[in-house]
C-alpha cells in the first residue's frame, strides 16, 4: 500500500490559526487513500493529526489544499518513491534536517495509525533511505511507525522527484525553524523609525500652520493690521533660528531620540499655551510663538541624524521624502480642519486640540524608537546587517569640525540653496490663507480648503520624487546628477508657476498654479534635502542644522518683508521676490553641489 507524502517547509506558526506556536515546529503536509492530513514536527519528532482535527482549530481559517501543490506516493515497505501527482502549483525546496543529539521514542498512546517519527544525525539530504542502509541505519537512536512495521532512522536522505511537467519537487523539508511572527513585529524596524518621525513631522506641521488660519479671526478680534500680523508670524521663526545648529550638535552626540522627544513635547505644550498668551498680551504671544519655535527647530536636525543611522542610501531619497511629506500632509490637515474647529468651538479650540496631539506620538515614540540600530535589541540579525553594512560609521560624534566643514564648497551650496528655496516655501506656506482672502476674495473656511490642495500635490509629488531618485540610482546614475536634476526641478518648477500667477484671471487657474508650484517644489526632498546625509553622513545633524538656519532666516526675513512688501505694493512684487531668488539657487547649486561623501 502506498501513501501519498508532500512536507512543506513553511513554519507551521505561520498559517494556524493563532500565529503562536513553540519553536522548532513544522508541518508535513501528506494523503493517504481519500484522506488527507498534517503532521507536526517538534524538535526531532514527528506527530500525525487528521483533517478533522484540522477543522477544529488545529489549522483554523485555511483551506488545507492551499498547501498540498503535489501528491509523491511512496512504497511502504522500501520508502522509495512510486509516482508523483499534480495537484496545483509545483513546490519548492530541500532544506537540511536538524541534527538529533539524543534518543527519542514515540509513547504507545501516539502510535496511531499513519504516525511516524524521524532524526537525523547529520545535515547533509541525499538519496532515499534503503532498508538495511548501514551508514543510513543505526539502532536505538529513533524509531518511525506505520502500522506494525518499525524502522530505525538516524539519517534520512530525500531525493528531488521529477514532476510531470518536468520540474523538480523536493518532497522533505527540515532545517532551523522558528516561532511564527505576526506581519506587524516583522515589519521593518527602520521603516517604524521612518513612520514615527513622519507623524512628528505630521504634528509639527499642523501645530505651526494653525496659527496662518487662526490670524483671520485674532486679527479682528485683537485689531492687528498687516504689520503686526506679518510680526507675529515671523516670530515663530525667532526660536525655530536658534535651535537649528543646537538641535544638530545636540542629535550626533547624544542621540536623536532624546532631541526629538524633547522637541515634540516642547512644541505641543507651546502650542496649548498660545491662546492664554494671545489673551494675556502681543508680547506674551510673541514669546510663546518663539517659544514653539524653539520646540519645532530640533525635529529636523534630530531626524536627519536619525535617518542617516538608521537607513541604507539606496532608500535615502524615498525615505526622506516620506517623512518631509509628513509635513505637507500636517498643513494639509492643519488648513482643513482649523475653518471647522474655529467656525464650531472658536479659534482657542484650534490651538488646544492640536497641542494635545503630541502626548500620544510621545507615548510611542518612547517605547518603539532608538537612536541608533545598535540600541535596538529586537532588530533582526538580517536587517542589522543591512543597516550597519554600508561604510557610514554609526557611532556618535565627539568633535565638531567646523573649520573643515565650512571650508567645503558643497556645504556651501547647501547653505545658499536652502535660503533661495525657503524664501519662497514660507511665504506659501505663512501668507497663502491671507491671499486667497484678500485677493481671490474666499471666506476663512473656503481659504483654508483651498490651501490644502497645493500642500496635498507636495505630499503626493514628495514621494514620486524619492521613488525617481533611488532608482535613477539604482539604475547606475551618479547621486550628484540624480540631486542637481531633482533639485533643478524643485527651483524652477515654483519659480514658472509663481510668474504665471499675475496673467491668471479666475481663483481657479490661480490655485491650480499655486498648487503646480508647490508639486514642483516637493522635488527638493530629493535634491538639497537628501543632500546632507550624501556629503557628510556622520554630521548629517549638523549639516542640516546649518543649511536650515540659513533656511529659517529666509523664513524670517521673507515673512516679515513680505508684511512690508504689500503695506506699499502687491503680491506680484511679493512673488517677483521668489522667483529671482529660485533662479539664484538653481545657478549655485548646480555649479557646487555634489552627491559624494566630502567629510568623513
Amino acid at each position: 500500500m502506498a501513501i501519498g507524502g508532500l512536507i512543506s517547509n513553511r513554519n507551521f506558526g505561520s498559517f494556524i490559526g493563532s500565529g503562536k506556536v513553540c519553536r522548532g515546529e513544522q508541518t508535513i503536509l501528506f494523503h493517504r487513500g481519500e484522506r488527507s492530513g498534517v503532521a507536526v514536527v517538534q524538535g526531532n519528532m514527528l506527530y500525525r493529526k487528521s483533517c478533522s482535527q484540522m477543522a477544529n482549530g488545529f489549522v483554523s481559517g485555511y483551506s488545507y489544499g492551499r498547501f498540498v501543490r503535489n501528491t509523491v506516493h511512496l512504497d511502504e515497505k522500501t520508502l522509495k518513491p512510486i509516482s508523483i501527482s499534480p495537484n496545483g502549483r509545483q513546490l519548492i525546496s530541500s532544506m537540511s534536517l536538524s541534527c538529533c543529539e539524543k534518543s527519542h521514542r514515540v509513547y504507545p498512546q501516539q502510535r496511531s495509525r499513519g504516525s511516524f517519527g524521524f532524526c537525523s544525525s547529520s545535515p547533509s539530504l541525499g538519496g532515499w533511505l534503503q532498508p538495511g542502509h548501514k551508514d543510513g541505519i543505526k539502532k536505538n537512536r529513533s524509531r518511525a511507525f506505520y502500522k506494525s512495521e518499525e524502522y530505525d532512522i538516524t539519517e534520512a536522505k530525500v531525493d528531488s522527484l521529477p514532476s510531470p511537467d518536468g520540474t523538480n519537487e523536493a518532497v522533505l523539508v527540515g532545517g532551523d525553524m522558528q516561532e511564527a511572527i505576526p506581519w506587524w513585529q516583522s515589519f521593518p524596524k527602520r521603516w517604524v523609525m521612518v513612520l514615527l518621525c513622519f507623524a512628528a513631522f505630521l504634528l509639527c506641521n499642523m501645530d505651526r500652520v494653525n496659527m496662518s488660519i487662526a490670524i483671520l479671526p485674532m486679527s479682528k478680534e485683537f485689531n492687528w493690521n498687516s504689520a503686526t500680523v506679518g510680526l507675529i508670524q515671523s516670530s515663530f521663526f525667532w526660536g525655530y533660528l536658534l535651535t537649528q545648529i543646537l538641535g544638530g550638535i545636540w542629535a550626533d552626540k547624544i542621540g536623536g531620540k532624546l532631541v526629538l522627544g524633547f522637541g515634540v513635547v516642547w512644541w505641543s505644550i507651546a502650542t496649548v499655551l498660545t491662546p492664554i498668551a494671545a489673551r494675556i498680551g502681543l508680547p506674551f504671544l510673541l514669546v510663546m510663538r518663539a517659544f514653539m519655535g524653539i520646540g519645532e527647530g530640533v525635529a529636523m536636525p534630530a531626524m536627519n541624524n536619525l535617518l542617516s543611522k538608521w537607513i541604507p542610501v539606496s532608500e535615502r531619497s524615498r525615505s526622506l521624502a516620506l517623512v518631509y511629506s509628513g509635513m505637507y500632509l500636517g498643513s494639509v490637515t492643519g488648513l482643513a480642519v482649523s475653518p471647522i474647529l474655529i467656525h464650531k468651538f472658536g479659534w482657542p479650540s484650534v490651538f488646544y486640540s492640536f497641542g494635545s496631539l503630541g502626548s500620544i506620538w510621545f507615548a510611542l515614540w518612547l517605547s518603539k524608537a532608538y537612536s541608533s540600530p545598535k540600541d535596538d535589541p529586537g532588530l533582526s540579525k538580517e536587517e542589522k546587517k543591512l543597516i550597519m553594512g554600508g561604510s557610514i560609521s554609526k557611532e556618535p560624534v565627539k568633535v565638531i569640525p567646523w573649520r573643515l566643514i565650512l571650508s567645503k564648497a558643497p556645504v556651501w551650496a547647501l547653505i545658499i540653496s536652502h535660503f533661495c528655496h525657503n524664501w519662497g516655501t514660507f511665504i506659501l506656506l505663512t501668507w497663502m490663507p491671507t491671499y486667497y482672502n484678500q485677493v481671490l476674495k474666499f471666506n476663512l473656511t473656503e481659504s483654508g480648503l483651498f490651501c490644502v490642495l497645493p500642500w496635498l500635490t507636495m505630499a503626493v509629488f514628495a514621494n514620486i520624487g524619492g521613488w525617481i531618485a533611488d532608482t535613477l540610482v539604482s539604475k547606475g546614475l551618479s547621486i550628484t546628477a540624480v540631486r542637481k536634476i531633482m533639485q533643478s526641478i524643485g527651483f524652477l518648477g515654483p519659480a514658472f508657476f509663481l510668474t504665471q500667477l499675475s496673467h491668471v484671471r479666475t481663483p481657479a487657474m490661480a490655485v491650480l498654479c499655486m498648487a503646480c508650484s508647490q508639486g514642483s517644489d516637493a522635488f527638493s526632498q530629493s535634491g538639497l534635502y537628501s543632500n546632507h546625509q550624501d556629503i557628510g553622513p556622520r554630521y548629517a545633524g549638523v549639516l542640516l542644522g546649518l543649511s536650515n538656519t540659513a533656511g529659517v532666516l529666509a523664513g524670517v526675513f521673507g515673512t516679515a518683508a513680505t508684511g512690508y512688501i504689500l503695506q506699499r505694493g502687491s503680491w506680484d512684487d511679493v512673488f517677483k521676490v521668489s522667483v529671482v531668488l529660485y533662479i539664484i539657487g538653481t545657478l549655485v547649486w548646480n555649479l557646487f553641489s555634489t552627491g559624494e561623501k566630502v567629510l568623513d
